[in-house]
């Protein structure tokens, strides 16, 4: 069975690309005055330019031109110019076959140039399984492995050898990485991992099918469904750190793959294959039913704040009327205060002149009740959705693993109060609950003559929870979108261990001196 490509026509064809750019030109194939010594040892105009444009092909692209390959143009144009020759001279070059070997084997005795042999091959699949635990892309490999190749003057050799390398340091790596996710797991991990394959009861989905369904409203009954897929997902309980084994991307892709397949066609792969597959999905389902419950949360307090800020307008619209009739008549009674202060009148006659005493003593009544608080605010509305977030809120804040940076310390001190409450069934926040995450709008609200408002509290908690989990000072365990900013760094110890033994991955020499004799001196400032 043929091996499966893994590079398109174009991309091969990029992989030998030569610049069109006159700069790129300029940087690949200026000679030096060495380099016009050798040239001029040739004998014609036609062996000058044949020998200077083989010259400039084993540089970039890094091959030898055959008898049936003519040059790139601009390439050509270019040397041409630079040896003084007439472009036309390559007609001439090379006729016979003999001339090309004898130039080719100068050019590696004088330039330095090697064929590509098997142990170079060997060499070039040991480094591109090393890049392929990161990335299976054809072309991010066979790329790396040419630019190898031309750095360490290598002919490049065919490319379907450059493409057999790569795959084969794909195949080596999907084997490295489905053993680091299948090998740490014992046998009831495994029990599990198939358990995902079979009906759920009463329903003609797999679990996993089951497990991998989105929400599709901002509900608390769909919330609660949620976290039901999710409290599956964990009782996998796979080994501590399993997902760290492997490169990111690599775990994305093959779950991915696995996302795509039936359960029959993945209960056909080989033992550590499926498993390993099964545990990717485990890992990124894990984390895609985390975010989307954080997003549920999200969604539905902004619902109820949105409800909350619509009755609140109604309100005010509908008192609307009362209240311009209200300032309207309070017009006329001050117009009529003005001309009694004016004439000598007395005032109160002037007011029962525009209506009896009795209306206008009830008008203020009704003006005060229509008056509204200086911190007019919708907040008090939002209690009365409070039935909404109760149904999930302890669930919710059951199956969430949460941590969180100085800055959110109230909040999730707060959170972990609600969480005793909610494990005791208690009803009266403790009088030494922690307020100091509450601000001023809610405080009115959450902190009365009686104590703390249950209520309120726990509202206040949860829209601060949101609000923190949005900027990023709380973090969830097993989630992609709100994982702690470390989870993207290097582990301290591994990067001490890389340190120690000068094996960091960086672009640029870690050694000061060596640094500066790169031509970047440490003392010159950027």
């Amino acid at each position: 069975m043929p091996r499966r490509s893994i590079l398109s026509a174009t991309e091969r064809e990029s992989l030998l690309a030569l610049p069109d750019a006159k700069d790129e030109l300029i940087r690949h194939y200026t000679f030096n005055e060495t380099d016009l010594s050798v040239i001029r040892q040739r004998r014609g105009a036609a062996n000058r330019l044949g020998f200077a444009v083989q010259l400039c092909y084993l540089r970039f692209p890094g091959i030898f031109l055959g008898i049936d390959e003519p040059p790139f143009p601009p390439l050509l144009r270019m040397v041409a110019a630079q040896l003084k020759v007439p472009v036309e001279s390559w007609n001439d070059y090379g006729q016979r076959e003999q001339t090309r070997r004898e130039h080719l084997v100068e050019l590696q005795t004088v330039f330095g140039f090697k064929p590509f042999t098997m142990s170079h091959y060997r060499q070039a699949v040991h480094t591109l399984t090393e890049l392929a635990l990161q990335t299976d892309k054809g072309i991010v490999l066979a790329s790396t492995l040419v630019e190898n190749l031309r750095r360490q003057s290598i002919i490049l050799p065919a490319m379907n050898a450059i493409e057999r390398a790569s795959a084969e340091a794909i195949t080596r790596a999907n084997r490295s990485i489905h053993a680091a996710l299948a090998d740490s797991l014992i046998p009831v991990h495994r029990q599990r991992l198939d358990e995902l394959l079979k009906r759920k009861d009463g329903s003609k989905m797999t679990w996993l099918a089951w497990l991998r369904q989105s929400p599709a409203k901002p509900n608390s009954r769909h919330m609660l469904e949620h976290i039901e897929r999710l409290k599956a997902w964990q009782a996998l309980d796979l080994p501590a750190g399993i997902e760290r084994q492997v490169h990111q991307n690599r775990l994305l892709k093959i779950a991915r793959e696995g996302g795509q397949m039936t359960p029959a066609d993945l209960a056909k792969f080989e033992s550590q294959r499926r498993y390993a597959t099964l545990v990717a999905l485990a890992i990124e389902g894990m984390a895609t039913v985390t975010d989307e419950i954080i997003d549920l949360h999200d969604r539905i307090i902004g619902k109820l704040f949105n409800a909350a800020k619509n009755k609140h307008q109604q309100q005010f619209q509908a008192s609307g009327k009362a209240i311009n009739d209200k300032v309207r008549m309070y017009g006329r009674i001050g117009q009529a205060l003005i001309e009694a202060k004016q004439n000598g009148g007395d005032p109160f006659a002037a007011i029962e002149a525009v209506m009896p005493w009795d209306t206008f003593a009830a008008s203020v009544t009704e003006a005060q009740t229509l008056a509204r608080p200086a911190d007019f605010d919708f907040l008090h509305h939002i209690g009365e959705s409070y039935a909404t977030l109760r149904r999930y809120a302890p669930q919710f804040l059951d199956v969430l693993k949460l941590r969180a940076a100085p800055t959110a310390k109230g909040v999730l001190d707060a959170i972990d109060v609600l969480r005793g409450m909610n494990s005791d069934s208690a009803r009266k926040v403790p009088a030494d609950a922690p307020t100091a995450f509450i601000k001023p709008r809610w405080a009115k609200l959450v902190l009365t003559d009686e104590g703390i408002d249950r209520r309120y509290y726990e509202l206040c908690a949860l829209s601060e929870l949101k609000n923190a989990l949005r900027s990023g000072d709380v973090w969830v365990q097993g989630s992609r979108q709100f994982k702690d900013f470390d989870e993207y760094l290097v582990p301290i110890e591994k990067f001490a261990t890389l340190k120690l033994a000068s094996e960091l991955p960086l672009a640029v020499a870690t050694d000061c001196d060596q640094y500066g004799v790169l031509g970047i001196s440490p003392s010159k400032k950027t």
